[in-house]
């Protein structure tokens, strides 16, 4: 069933805009400076430190500290992995907003990958259903969108109580398109569970998941539940959920999705009892809106100018969580919010906005204190350049797409014989999945936006 989008056309880029990125990893020496304007952080406790790639030692703990650990990852630079505020307050640089209370925060250019400031960024917490958004950049390429799929009882199983759902029907058909609409607008834990299963179930798309936020260098990240739902030992971090973020918005229909504010989505098949149309089937559908109340606005929140996504979350243990990417003057900022402790309605999108004005206003001006460091493939002489070669597989009637561009399908665990044949389908599809995310990083140093989607402002 075909969906409206409420889109604009994609901003014009300005001419002669540089298109080099920093190195994978900034020097330390740049980052050792003393922090103009820092806040102090709070009194830290003992947990797992950092090993030598940057990367936390140990498992996540079941239940995360109050306070941020002594020691966190340094990926992206050494600033990033230390307590408190980080930002360069120098002359001409505008304050950060008054009243930020949320655990963790990260301001960055989606683009460039500088992080403009950041607080407690690499600060392992639960991600509630912002972890949808590596969900969706894990498993988006593997299906064309215009496949359907008949759901069955299973398949439905073992969601958690109290899940956001999207109203997926046992017995009916939804094709990729409807599912995914499901994930990002209503944050469907049944639209997931049903994407995963078709992914050869949800311990398979967990392992993927997990392989793919280390190959994204996500490395606070450790997933349980494809969904965000909570779980033991499931966490992530503002800076692992800019990557995913950033990763998925090189995917055509992760940038659709995610920016559609309302659509219509299929309901149940009814039967006409009597009259001329008695016995003919009628498929019902119900209107959906995004959840994300920077898109569609709330009694006490505007919409807020050049949204574009990405993705909201709100768990018992998470609390609010929030990634979003808004686009301004040729600008595009991304920024993640962990967990405020003020609790007043919408505090999350509230504070998002506030670092979105306060980003806007220092682009240019600040100096970044670390970057958004690429996929590690990015490094591999292997890959060759492409067009949007990472967000084009989901988009596509096919299900990949090659280095150079053109179309190929992707092997995928959902199809029939899972015995040998699924180890080997599993390989070549994360083998592709990799080559691909580090063609488009090669070909895109600055990793730009293309098409990005944003909603239309309503009269």
């Amino acid at each position: 069933m075909a969906c409206t989008f409420l889109t604009v056309p994609a901003p014009k880029k300005t001419v002669g805009r540089s298109l080099l990125v920093a190195s994978a990893v900034l020097s330390s020496l740049a980052l050792t400076a003393p922090v103009s304007g820092a806040a102090p952080g709070p009194s830290p406790t003992a947990k797992p430190s950092a090993g030598p790639s940057g990367k936390p030692s140990g498992k996540p703990s079941a239940s995360p500290s109050a306070t941020p650990p002594a020691t966190m990852s340094s990926v992206g630079g050494e600033r990033l992995g230390q307590t408190g505020t980080q930002v360069n307050l120098t002359s001409g640089v505008p304050v950060l907003p008054k009243d930020l209370t949320a655990r963790s925060w990260i301001v960055s250019d989606a683009e460039s990958g500088d992080v403009l400031a950041a607080h407690n960024a690499h600060w392992r917490l639960p991600p509630a259903s912002t972890l949808k958004m590596l969900f969706a950049d894990t498993v988006l390429p593997k299906f064309p969108k215009t496949d359907k799929h008949k759901v069955v009882p299973s398949e439905l199983a073992d969601i958690g109580f109290g899940s956001s759902m999207v109203g997926i029907k046992e017995g009916e058909t939804y094709s990729v398109h409807d599912l995914w609409l499901g994930v990002f607008l209503r944050s469907g834990n049944d639209a997931v569970h049903v994407l995963s299963q078709m992914n050869g179930g949800i311990d398979t798309t967990v392992k993927e998941m997990n392989a793919h936020a280390e190959e994204l260098q996500a490395l606070d990240t450790y997933v349980v539940s494809p969904d965000g739902y909570d779980a033991p030992r499931q966490v992530s971090s503002a800076y692992d959920l800019t990557l995913f973020a950033r990763s998925g918005l090189q995917k055509k229909d992760f940038r659709e999705y995610c920016s559609t504010v309302r659509t219509k989505f299929p309901g149940k098949t009814t039967k006409a009892k009597k009259g001329k149309n008695k016995g003919k089937a009628t498929r019902e559908s119900f209107e959906i809106q995004n959840t994300n109340r920077l898109l569609t606005g709330d009694s006490d929140v505007p919409v807020y100018q050049g949204i574009a996504g990405v993705k909201n979350g709100n768990t018992t243990n998470a609390g609010a969580t929030f990634t979003g990417v808004a686009e301004r003057n040729g600008k595009v900022l991304l920024v993640t919010v962990m967990k405020p402790e003020k609790g007043e309605h919408n505090e999350i999108y509230k504070e998002t906005a506030n670092l979105f004005d306060w980003g806007f206003k220092a682009a240019g001006k600040v100096q970044p204190v670390g970057e958004l460091v690429p996929p590690k493939s990015a490094a591999q002489p292997s890959a060759q350049p492409g067009s949007d070669v990472s967000g084009e597989a989901g988009g596509a009637d096919t299900g990949g797409t090659e280095a150079d561009g053109s179309s190929k399908p992707v092997a995928s665990a959902a199809t029939g014989g899972r015995s040998g044949g699924m180890g080997v389908a599993l390989a070549i599809t994360g083998g592709l999945l990799v080559l691909l995310a580090g063609a488009a990083f090669l070909v895109n140093r600055r990793w730009p936006l293309p098409d990005l989607m944003r909603r239309r402002t309503r009269p």
